[in-house]
């Protein structure tokens, strides 16, 4: 079974992510699809959301730039 708090974190975590790039929600979004940060947070769900939502932000920076991106 889905946990029903995996979409409503991972749109916090976005929301966050948009907050501290500069970047739009659609922006963050869009980036954090193409670098596979999106990918990360659905699989490491289970140990990502006893983090807190800074230390997920964090991690998806890692991520992207492992991935190409250039933030």
């Amino acid at each position: 079974m889905e946990d029903k708090y995996k979409l409503p974190y991972m749109i916090c975590v976005i929301r966050n992510f948009s907050d501290r790039t500069g970047l739009t929600m659609k922006q963050a979004f869009n980036y954090l699809k193409r670098y596979k940060g999106i990918d990360f947070l659905d699989e490491c769900y289970p140990a990502e959301h006893t983090l807190s939502i800074e230390n997920a932000v964090d991690d998806l920076l890692v991520i992207c730039k492992r991935n190409g991106g250039g933030l």
